[in-house]
């Protein structure tokens, strides 16, 4: 046989190798820090790297900047298996178990020394309190305040710049750091990142929920209704990899609430090494 015969077979035996290789396509904002970013620098590019690595799959992304029907434009429309940071409760989509609990929280100047915890703490009347607008709604504690008739004392920034670009949440936690208002209201994970480079202190607020309206999430990873076994396996990873997902967390200064203290009871101890 000819060396050239035996190239053409090693060549055409290699091609269903290659093509039955595993693969995790993820969804995600490719300029959404600390989340994600097309750079791999967010947490959940972490996060997804150690789901592909323990799945033994190839990590493949679709970026999409995450917006208004951002799920259904896709995940639904299945330009991925998965996406990750969803509400638990989000009930389009089949949710895996929980991987962090955080909370909205205050942030304040540490020189200011507030102390404010409660959304009915009364001197907040006396305050300027900034919170980010998304799309054309401010952030749930925002439904607290305007029940206590705070709405005049609350300063929105927009998520969204113009044509569509993204504001830094940085922009916030920076206006409490300059003095340009007194205290914040931050989505945990964007305060705590953003707040480690700055002389503020962070809060969790309370009461955790106002009506049906809740400050407190369990965040999953979605994959589609039908991907229930998808679905299993992620479950599994999140529990093999509980240890080494907390050091992760811990490392981009998320605050974590009650509910995440139980989460790695049953898992394996972390690994020595985070990447």
């Amino acid at each position: 046989m000819s060396s050239r015969c035996l190239s053409a077979i090693v060549v055409l035996t290699a091609v269903p190798l290659l093509a039955s290789e595993r693969q995790l396509r993820v969804c995600a904002d490719p300029n959404n820090l600390p989340f994600s970013n097309q750079a791999g620098q967010g947490f959940e590019n972490h996060l997804a790297k150690l789901l592909a690595d323990d799945l033994k799959a190839e990590l493949k992304y679709t970026w999409w900047a995450e917006r208004k029907a951002f799920i259904e434009n896709s995940l639904q429309a299945g330009l991925c298996d998965i996406v990750m940071g969803v509400p638990s409760t989000l009930d389009s989509v089949l949710t895996t178990k929980p991987y962090y609990f955080s909370s909205y929280v205050f942030v304040e100047r540490n020189d200011r020394s507030l102390n404010i915890s409660s959304l009915n703490d009364e001197r907040l009347a006396g305050l300027r309190i900034g919170i980010h607008v998304v799309g054309d709604d401010y952030a749930p504690p925002s439904y607290l305040l305007a029940r206590h008739g705070l709405s005049s004392q609350i300063v929105g920034y927009s998520l969204y710049g113009k044509d569509g670009e993204s504001n830094p949440p940085s922009v916030l936690v920076d206006a409490v750091n300059r003095g340009d208002v007194d205290i914040a209201i931050v989505w945990g994970p964007f305060a705590g990142y953003f707040g480690k480079s700055r002389a503020v202190r962070i809060t969790p607020v309370t009461p955790p929920a106002f009506l049906s309206i809740p400050f407190t999430y369990g965040i999953s990873a979605a994959v589609r209704q039908s991907e229930k076994e998808l679905k299993t396996e992620i479950d599994q990873v999140f529990t093999r990899e509980c240890k080494q997902i907390d050091a992760l967390l811990t490392e981009y200064a998320v605050p974590r609430v009650q509910e995440d203290t139980t989460r790695c009871e049953s898992s394996r101890p972390a690994a020595a090494s985070l990447h």
